[in-house]
């Protein structure tokens, strides 16, 4: 898969993509990752990318032609199409599911923003979906086109030591993750959950099942209002919350 990504800082994204699982696709061949300075398409001694908004108001506004041109160079350097998507706060937030619809693609063209943003014509003309990754503002795109890469990369068949690692992610199924333990069992924080310990693959299988949908159902409930939930996940989570309703009222040990 071969993901470009137009920003005036390229270095921060060839960085950032350099650690890693991201890393690890990218020495593998699974992902290649390509930056592009619309500062290098721009005219002029200074090669001015911005100027003031028209309207008054704070800030600059990055402008058309040398993010056009920089487009144009994109699509040529690869004939695979590819989608334009602009990393913006007043996109649709990114989901696990639109993650694994973007790593089947070929190539993706990712456009960062900067200052109060990109001239409302060019998103009209070159992009074709806009996406945040929450509702907060960044100073510029590129966190956001960093955090779409390692999601992506994540995916790609051989980039993870173990494929079933990204199968149990949270979101994967519309839950959340159970919680995870590790050496050593006895420890000054606790004791890891005896059916961890046990051997019994089919219980350890239900426990971290009954986890997953009671961390949702305290955690993420709107989650839950989305999830396909069997007549099973049903009895596991009613058991969860009778489990979590008792150990509220339990007596405080230091009463």
């Amino acid at each position: 898969m071969r993901i470009d990504v137009v920003t005036l800082f390229p270095d921060y994204i060839r960085y950032c993509a350099g650690f890693g699982v991201v890393g690890r696709a990218l020495e593998r061949g699974l992902l290649a990752v390509h930056g592009w300075n619309p500062r290098d398409y721009a005219e002029g001694n200074y090669r001015r990318v911005d100027d003031r908004p028209f309207g008054g108001g704070p800030g600059m506004v990055m402008m058309i032609d040398p993010l056009r041109t920089c487009l144009q160079a994109v699509r040529a350097a690869d004939p695979a199409p590819a989608p334009v998507i602009y990393l913006s706060p007043q996109g649709p937030r990114l989901t696990q599911r639109k993650v694994r619809e973007l790593a089947g693609r070929e190539r993706l063209i990712l456009l960062c923003g900067r200052y109060e943003g990109v001239d409302e014509r060019l998103i009209q003309a070159e992009v074709d979906e806009e996406l945040s990754i929450g509702d907060y503002v960044l100073s510029g795109g590129e966190p956001a086109a960093v955090v779409v890469i390692d999601a992506i990369a994540r995916l790609q068949e051989g980039a993870l030591g173990d494929a079933e690692s990204a199968v149990q992610d949270s979101f994967e199924d519309g839950l959340l993750d159970c919680p995870h333990y590790t050496r050593p069992v006895e420890h000054a924080l606790g004791r890891v959950p005896e059916v961890l310990l046990s051997g019994n693959h089919a219980e350890i299988a239900r426990w971290r099942r009954m986890e997953a949908l009671g961390r949702t159902w305290l955690r993420r409930p709107d989650l839950l209002d989305e999830a396909r939930l069997s007549p099973a996940d049903r009895a596991l989570l009613e058991a969860f919350r009778r489990q979590y309703a008792a150990a509220l009222e339990e007596p405080d040990g230091d009463a």
